[in-house]
Protein backbone atom coordinates (compact mmCIF):
# COMPACT_ATOMS: atom_id res chain seq x y z
CA UNK A 1 0.00 0.00 0.00
CA UNK A 2 2.27 2.57 0.85
CA UNK A 3 4.42 1.98 -2.53
CA UNK A 4 1.33 2.89 -4.39
CA UNK A 5 0.93 6.02 -2.35
CA UNK A 6 4.45 6.84 -3.32
CA UNK A 7 3.71 5.91 -6.75
CA UNK A 8 0.24 8.13 -6.62
CA UNK A 9 2.61 11.16 -5.21
CA UNK A 10 4.92 11.03 -8.13
CA UNK A 11 1.97 10.58 -11.19
CA UNK A 12 0.72 13.38 -9.28
CA UNK A 13 3.77 15.65 -9.24
CA UNK A 14 3.86 14.65 -13.10
CA UNK A 15 0.61 16.17 -13.41
CA UNK A 16 -1.92 13.29 -13.92
CA UNK A 17 -5.52 13.98 -12.22
CA UNK A 18 -6.60 12.29 -9.31
CA UNK A 19 -8.81 9.68 -11.11
CA UNK A 20 -5.79 8.59 -13.65
CA UNK A 21 -3.38 8.30 -10.76
CA UNK A 22 -6.53 6.04 -9.28
CA UNK A 23 -6.58 3.86 -11.91
CA UNK A 24 -2.41 3.90 -12.71
CA UNK A 25 -2.29 2.85 -9.36
CA UNK A 26 -5.54 1.21 -8.21
CA UNK A 27 -5.96 2.90 -5.25
CA UNK A 28 -8.82 4.60 -4.75
CA UNK A 29 -9.36 8.55 -5.76
CA UNK A 30 -9.91 9.36 -1.58
CA UNK A 31 -6.98 7.16 -1.17
CA UNK A 32 -4.87 8.99 -3.74
CA UNK A 33 -5.68 12.51 -2.59
CA UNK A 34 -5.08 11.54 0.88
CA UNK A 35 -1.43 10.63 -0.11
CA UNK A 36 -1.56 14.16 -2.22
CA UNK A 37 -2.75 15.81 0.80
CA UNK A 38 0.38 14.16 3.25
CA UNK A 39 2.98 15.02 0.62
CA UNK A 40 1.94 18.55 0.58
CA UNK A 41 1.61 19.07 4.40
CA UNK A 42 4.55 17.04 5.16
CA UNK A 43 6.55 16.08 2.49
CA UNK A 44 7.78 12.31 1.76
CA UNK A 45 8.27 11.01 5.07
CA UNK A 46 4.59 11.72 5.96
CA UNK A 47 3.17 9.90 2.46
CA UNK A 48 3.34 6.39 3.83
CA UNK A 49 1.31 5.15 6.60
CA UNK A 50 1.54 3.11 9.47
CA UNK A 51 -0.34 -0.24 9.97
CA UNK A 52 -3.26 0.47 11.99
CA UNK A 53 -5.36 -2.71 14.07
CA UNK A 54 -8.27 -3.90 13.25
CA UNK A 55 -10.92 -6.07 15.23
CA UNK A 56 -11.08 -9.91 13.46
CA UNK A 57 -13.25 -10.21 11.17
CA UNK A 58 -14.34 -6.50 11.22
CA UNK A 59 -13.41 -6.17 7.29
CA UNK A 60 -15.77 -9.05 6.11
CA UNK A 61 -18.92 -7.97 7.70
CA UNK A 62 -21.62 -5.96 5.63
CA UNK A 63 -24.90 -5.99 7.28
CA UNK A 64 -27.76 -5.20 6.20
CA UNK A 65 -27.35 -1.00 6.07
CA UNK A 66 -24.33 -1.58 4.49
CA UNK A 67 -25.20 -3.49 1.92
CA UNK A 68 -28.26 -0.81 1.08
CA UNK A 69 -25.47 1.66 0.79
CA UNK A 70 -23.26 -0.40 -0.89
CA UNK A 71 -26.28 -0.87 -4.17
CA UNK A 72 -27.10 2.73 -3.23
CA UNK A 73 -23.80 4.04 -4.77
CA UNK A 74 -23.09 1.31 -7.93
CA UNK A 75 -26.40 2.68 -9.59
CA UNK A 76 -24.25 5.88 -9.11
CA UNK A 77 -21.07 7.21 -10.84
CA UNK A 78 -18.50 8.35 -8.61
CA UNK A 79 -17.51 11.49 -7.38
CA UNK A 80 -14.22 10.91 -8.44
CA UNK A 81 -14.57 11.08 -11.73
CA UNK A 82 -13.52 7.34 -12.06
CA UNK A 83 -15.27 5.27 -14.87
CA UNK A 84 -17.02 3.12 -12.70
CA UNK A 85 -16.73 1.96 -9.14
CA UNK A 86 -13.95 -0.15 -8.43
CA UNK A 87 -14.09 -2.25 -5.11
CA UNK A 88 -11.20 -0.47 -3.32
CA UNK A 89 -13.45 2.67 -4.06
CA UNK A 90 -16.85 1.04 -2.95
CA UNK A 91 -14.57 -0.34 0.01
CA UNK A 92 -13.37 3.57 1.14
CA UNK A 93 -16.88 4.83 0.51
CA UNK A 94 -18.02 2.72 3.25
CA UNK A 95 -15.66 3.30 5.61
CA UNK A 96 -16.18 6.58 5.39
CA UNK A 97 -19.77 6.14 6.16
CA UNK A 98 -18.92 4.26 9.25
CA UNK A 99 -19.24 1.21 7.54
CA UNK A 100 -15.40 -0.63 7.63
CA UNK A 101 -15.17 -3.58 5.45
CA UNK A 102 -12.35 -4.78 2.72
CA UNK A 103 -12.49 -4.23 -0.75
CA UNK A 104 -11.73 -8.58 -0.92
CA UNK A 105 -15.29 -7.99 1.24
CA UNK A 106 -17.16 -5.82 -1.91
CA UNK A 107 -15.22 -8.60 -4.19
CA UNK A 108 -17.18 -11.63 -2.65
CA UNK A 109 -20.31 -9.62 -2.17
CA UNK A 110 -20.39 -8.50 -5.90
CA UNK A 111 -19.54 -12.32 -6.70
CA UNK A 112 -22.27 -14.15 -4.85
CA UNK A 113 -24.88 -11.35 -6.82
CA UNK A 114 -23.60 -12.21 -10.43
CA UNK A 115 -22.08 -8.87 -11.06
CA UNK A 116 -18.52 -9.82 -11.01
CA UNK A 117 -17.70 -10.92 -14.82
CA UNK A 118 -14.42 -12.00 -16.25
CA UNK A 119 -12.42 -10.24 -19.09
CA UNK A 120 -12.59 -11.67 -22.13
CA UNK A 121 -9.66 -13.97 -23.23
CA UNK A 122 -8.85 -12.63 -26.45
CA UNK A 123 -5.74 -13.28 -26.78
CA UNK A 124 -6.82 -17.11 -27.07
CA UNK A 125 -8.98 -16.57 -30.04
CA UNK A 126 -6.46 -15.52 -31.68
CA UNK A 127 -4.73 -19.42 -31.84
CA UNK A 128 -8.10 -20.75 -32.88
CA UNK A 129 -9.05 -21.65 -36.92
CA UNK A 130 -12.64 -20.09 -36.41
CA UNK A 131 -14.47 -17.12 -37.34
CA UNK A 132 -14.26 -15.61 -33.84
CA UNK A 133 -10.10 -15.59 -34.47
CA UNK A 134 -10.74 -14.09 -38.47
CA UNK A 135 -12.50 -11.15 -36.12
CA UNK A 136 -9.71 -10.78 -33.84
CA UNK A 137 -6.38 -10.87 -35.98
CA UNK A 138 -8.28 -8.12 -38.51
CA UNK A 139 -10.16 -6.01 -36.28
CA UNK A 140 -9.20 -6.00 -33.52
CA UNK A 141 -5.07 -6.57 -32.97
CA UNK A 142 -4.29 -3.90 -35.83
CA UNK A 143 -5.91 -1.27 -33.40
CA UNK A 144 -4.64 -2.82 -30.52
CA UNK A 145 -1.18 -2.56 -31.83
CA UNK A 146 -1.73 1.01 -32.65
CA UNK A 147 -3.18 1.82 -29.38
CA UNK A 148 -0.32 0.76 -27.29
CA UNK A 149 3.05 2.40 -29.75
CA UNK A 150 1.31 5.09 -29.74
CA UNK A 151 1.37 5.06 -25.53
CA UNK A 152 -2.43 4.99 -25.37
CA UNK A 153 -4.44 2.64 -23.19
CA UNK A 154 -6.28 -0.45 -23.88
CA UNK A 155 -9.79 -1.49 -21.90
CA UNK A 156 -11.98 -4.70 -22.32
CA UNK A 157 -16.04 -3.49 -20.87
CA UNK A 158 -19.47 -4.66 -21.56
CA UNK A 159 -23.13 -4.55 -20.82
CA UNK A 160 -25.31 -7.61 -19.16
CA UNK A 161 -28.17 -8.68 -17.13
CA UNK A 162 -27.27 -9.83 -13.63
CA UNK A 163 -27.84 -13.56 -13.36
CA UNK A 164 -26.99 -14.22 -9.49
CA UNK A 165 -29.75 -16.01 -8.07
CA UNK A 166 -29.48 -14.05 -4.74
CA UNK A 167 -29.41 -10.77 -7.13
CA UNK A 168 -33.20 -11.49 -8.65
CA UNK A 169 -33.87 -12.46 -4.86
CA UNK A 170 -33.31 -9.35 -3.05
CA UNK A 171 -34.66 -7.22 -6.14
CA UNK A 172 -31.57 -5.42 -6.93
CA UNK A 173 -30.56 -4.03 -9.97
CA UNK A 174 -30.61 -6.15 -12.98
CA UNK A 175 -28.23 -4.48 -15.37
CA UNK A 176 -25.01 -3.72 -15.15
CA UNK A 177 -22.36 -1.76 -17.13
CA UNK A 178 -18.58 -2.94 -16.19
CA UNK A 179 -15.03 -1.96 -17.26
CA UNK A 180 -12.04 -4.22 -16.96
CA UNK A 181 -8.76 -2.00 -16.42
CA UNK A 182 -5.07 -3.01 -15.87
CA UNK A 183 -4.65 -6.28 -14.57
CA UNK A 184 -8.40 -7.21 -15.15
CA UNK A 185 -9.33 -4.91 -12.09
CA UNK A 186 -13.15 -4.71 -12.29
CA UNK A 187 -15.25 -1.13 -12.26
CA UNK A 188 -18.86 -1.71 -12.55
CA UNK A 189 -22.28 0.38 -12.29
CA UNK A 190 -25.57 -1.20 -11.83
CA UNK A 191 -28.94 0.15 -13.91
CA UNK A 192 -32.63 -0.79 -12.79
CA UNK A 193 -33.04 -0.50 -16.53
CA UNK A 194 -31.98 -0.98 -19.79
CA UNK A 195 -28.65 1.68 -20.52
CA UNK A 196 -29.60 4.43 -22.62
CA UNK A 197 -27.34 6.35 -24.81
CA UNK A 198 -26.31 8.85 -22.18
CA UNK A 199 -25.01 6.04 -19.74
CA UNK A 200 -22.79 4.75 -22.62
CA UNK A 201 -21.37 8.00 -22.86
CA UNK A 202 -20.58 8.98 -19.40
CA UNK A 203 -18.67 5.54 -19.29
CA UNK A 204 -17.20 6.60 -22.36
CA UNK A 205 -16.31 10.47 -21.48
CA UNK A 206 -15.18 9.42 -17.87
CA UNK A 207 -12.99 6.78 -19.52
CA UNK A 208 -11.56 8.78 -22.17
CA UNK A 209 -10.80 11.70 -19.14
CA UNK A 210 -8.47 9.46 -17.60
CA UNK A 211 -6.10 9.26 -20.73
CA UNK A 212 -6.13 13.09 -22.03
CA UNK A 213 -4.07 13.46 -25.34
CA UNK A 214 -3.49 9.65 -25.46
CA UNK A 215 -5.41 7.09 -27.75
CA UNK A 216 -7.21 4.49 -26.40
CA UNK A 217 -9.09 1.17 -27.22
CA UNK A 218 -12.39 -0.19 -25.91
CA UNK A 219 -13.15 -3.66 -26.32
CA UNK A 220 -16.40 -3.81 -25.61
CA UNK A 221 -19.39 -6.62 -25.52
CA UNK A 222 -23.74 -6.72 -25.15
CA UNK A 223 -24.46 -3.58 -27.11
CA UNK A 224 -24.57 -2.93 -30.70
CA UNK A 225 -23.69 0.80 -31.01
CA UNK A 226 -24.40 1.27 -34.86
CA UNK A 227 -27.77 2.03 -33.55
CA UNK A 228 -27.26 4.92 -31.66
CA UNK A 229 -26.83 8.52 -33.72
CA UNK A 230 -25.79 10.16 -30.70
CA UNK A 231 -22.63 7.60 -29.74
CA UNK A 232 -21.84 7.53 -32.99
CA UNK A 233 -21.47 11.35 -33.54
CA UNK A 234 -19.30 11.26 -30.07
CA UNK A 235 -17.41 8.72 -31.46
CA UNK A 236 -16.98 10.66 -34.62
CA UNK A 237 -15.50 13.55 -32.37
CA UNK A 238 -13.59 11.76 -30.77
CA UNK A 239 -11.14 9.63 -32.97
CA UNK A 240 -8.60 8.68 -30.45
CA UNK A 241 -11.37 6.22 -29.06
CA UNK A 242 -10.94 3.05 -30.45
CA UNK A 243 -14.37 1.42 -29.58
CA UNK A 244 -14.85 -2.57 -30.88
CA UNK A 245 -17.58 -4.26 -30.52
CA UNK A 246 -17.32 -7.68 -29.74
CA UNK A 247 -19.99 -9.85 -32.42
CA UNK A 248 -22.72 -11.78 -30.69
CA UNK A 249 -21.65 -14.64 -31.90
Amino acid sequence: MNERRLEAVRLRLDGHTVAATAVRTGLSAPTVSAAWKAFREGGWDAVPVRARGRKTGQAGRLDAAAQQMLMARLTTSPDSGEPAWSSRALADALGEAGHPVSARAIEHWLEARGLKPEPLTLEAVAHQRSSASRWYRKQVQPVLEMVRKGGGAIWQGGVRVARGDQAVASGSPRYQLYLHGKRGALHTRCLWAPPLAEDYLTLFQRLRDLFPGKPLALVFHGAHFQASPDIRRWLEAHPDFYLINVPPQ
